[in-house]
Order: C-alpha cells, then sequence, then structure tokens
C-alpha cells in the first residue's frame, strides 16, 4: 500500500524507503511485555519496508481461540527493533492489515464514572451484570458476538427492549508505541508522546501511526484490538478482541516529533497524548493544536499564519480518551497545492 498522495513527503525530508522484501506470516510472540521499555529483549529485527504479518492478544491477555495465554492489562506484541531508527528520528508505521480473528469480544456494562456529572453518578446503576460470565472473577463485563463475514458487532446479552443494538465493526488498536524516553518504563495502560494506549479508533487498517524515536531500533509495540470504540472510550474499553495485524514501517531521518501523529486517506492528525485524568482535556488540545501548527509548517510548506487561519477553519478535534487525549483533524481537500 503506497503512501496518501498529496501527504507532503517529499525526497529533501530524507524519507527512507525500501521495497517490500519479505512477509512474515504467523510471527507469534512466547512472551509478552505490558511497559513500553527499551531493555525488553527483542522479538524480531525488521527493516523497512519489510512486512511483518503478527497476532495481538485480547486485554485480558486471551488468543484467537480464546486461551489465556498471558496476564493483563493489555498485553504487547513486541518489541519490534527497526533496523536504522535512532533517537531524533521518526518511525512511521503503516497498517496493511487489522482484522478480526475470532467471533466473540466483550466490553463494559456501564459508563465510566469519569465521563459523568457527579448528581447523575449518585443515581446510575452499579456495575455488576453476571460474575465469570466473561472472564473469571469479573462481573462488570457483557459479551459482543462479533460476524466477521457480515462485519457486525452484536451485543449477546443483555437485549434492549427499544434498539437493536448491532452496529458496524471498525477493528483498530488501542496500543502502538515505542519505548519511552530514558529509563522510563511506562505500562500498556496510559499515553504519552511514545503512543502507547493511545486507544484512538481511527488507527485501524489504512491508518499511518508515526511517532517520536527515543532509543535505538524504536522498539515497536502492538496491542489491545477493539472491534468496535466510540469517541473517548467512555465505558473505559473497546469491545475488546484480538487481531491480526500485517505492518510495515519506514524511518525518518531527523525528524524530531513532540508527540504521535496519524495520517489516513480522508485527513492528517496529530494526537495531544497524555495519561488519563494526568490534565484536562484543555491541555490536550493546546498540545494536538501546537504540533498541528508545526505539521502544516514542516511537512506542507504553509506560512506559520496560513497554518493558524486553517486550522481555524478547517480543523475538527475529536476526543480521544475521555479526561485524557485529543485529536485534532485537518480534510486532505483543504491542503489542495496552488
Amino acid at each position: 500500500m503506497p503512501f496518501y498522495a498529496g501527504s507532503g513527503y517529499t525526497p529533501d525530508m530524507r524519507l527512507l524507503f525500501f521495497s517490500a522484501i519479505l512477509v512474515m506470516t504467523n510471527l507469534q510472540a512466547e512472551t509478552y511485555y505490558r511497559t513500553f521499555f527499551h531493555k525488553h529483549p527483542v522479538k524480531q529485527r525488521i527493516k523497512p519496508g519489510e512486512i511483518v504479518a503478527t497476532r495481538t492478544l485480547d486485554s485480558s491477555g486471551k488468543d484467537h481461540t480464546g486461551t489465556e495465554v498471558t496476564d493483563g492489562p493489555n498485553p504487547l506484541t513486541g518489541p519490534f527493533y527497526v533496523e536504522g531508527a535512532e533517537p531524533g528520528d521518526a518511525l512511521v508505521i503503516q497498517f496493511r492489515k487489522v482484522r478480526l480473528n475470532r467471533d466473540w469480544g466483550y466490553s463494559g456494562y456501564r459508563l465510566g464514572l469519569f465521563a459523568m456529572t457527579p448528581e447523575y453518578i449518585e443515581k446510575t446503576y452499579p456495575p455488576i451484570y453476571k460474575r465469570d460470565l466473561v472472564r473469571k472473577g469479573f462481573a462488570h463485563y457483557v459479551p459482543w458476538d462479533l460476524d466477521r463475514e457480515k462485519g457486525l458487532v452484536r451485543l449477546r446479552e443483555p437485549g434492549s427492549k427499544a434498539v437493536v443494538m448491532e452496529f458496524p465493526a471498525k477493528p483498530m488498536l488501542g496500543c502502538v508505541g515505542v519505548a519511552a524516553a530514558g529509563d522510563w518504563a511506562p505500562t500498556s495502560s496510559p499515553s504519552g508522546p511514545y503512543g502507547g494506549n493511545l486507544d484512538y479508533n481511527r488507527i485501524g487498517e489504512g491508518a499511518t501511526v508515526i511517532l517520536p524515536v527515543y532509543h535505538a531500533g524504536a522498539m515497536l509495540f502492538l496491542g489491545d484490538g477493539h472491534a468496535l470504540q466510540g469517541d473517548g472510550e467512555p465505558t473505559g474499553n473497546g469491545v475488546e478482541t484480538s487481531m491480526d495485524v500485517e505492518f510495515s514501517v519506514s524511518v525518518r531521518k531527523g525528524v524530531a516529533l513532540t508527540g504521535p501523529r496519524v495520517e489516513t486517506a480522508e485527513a492528517i492528525i496529530s494526537i495531544g497524548s497524555q495519561p488519563e485524568f494526568q490534565s484536562s482535556l484543555d491541555r490536550a488540545l493546546e498540545m494536538a493544536t501546537t504540533d498541528m501548527v508545526q505539521y502544516l509548517m514542516t511537512e506542507h510548506g504553509l506560512e506559520e499564519w496560513a497554518a493558524h487561519l486553517l486550522i481555524a477553519f478547517q480543523g475538527k478535534y475529536e476526543v480521544v480518551t475521555a479526561r485524557g487525549s485529543m485529536a485534532l483533524l485537518i480534510p486532505r481537500a483543504s491542503l489542495r497545492k496552488k
């Protein structure tokens, strides 16, 4: 899959592109980590342009057969050591395939208290449905059926008397990240400038994620597949499931980023990525907006004033995680060249 036309990538940005030279099918991990740490043993060394096929577990540690192979939360496939990636570079991850690989998933039974007003919280129902129904020892999850042939996500139980709880599936990866700066080893639950548990529902098949590199090889990790997730992840999870994933990478030399970026066929996106509950969404909005100004200036050639006005009149903000991160989208149609 080529990079999107008109994305602003030019030879003078010193992109390192290589044609695909290898497909590694069913590359399975034997050990899963739950931190984005540069000292974890390398799962696989990969070259830019190489196509990697692998699988991720669901957030509880179950695989495509439903077997629990490790503990949760959010076990990570990786790390992948990218040849040629050095601190100060940008790692470009192109998701060629993000597909459901089993017929069930699960989600929370109630919105998180963090998503509601204190007045409502006092009256809402408890997050208890049926103990051991989905996960042993837990009562706050409900099961979903995943129709891979029709591409549908259907709530198995409970049943609503008012509406049909069946929706188009939109597979995505919650966790995409590189080893964090220094000797910091953040867990697979929060997000940050290194990516991490971004939980952004646009990171699916066809999306490109761009992350700063802090260590040699970048040390890329993936995980936490969702069959469907609304904006903000207000239950604290999506429809959790395992995934088949194919991706390739490239390295942009000497392009230092302050946080994650995403590109889709429709938009370029800056993410103000921060752990939930650390700061307000106002701060995340500021981070996303500041990065987008730089994005438009350095990669699309806009004057600073033009970047400001384009954001003001064409930008769209999305809540990535409630009490956490924000995204700013600029439609590609707004980036027409003279």
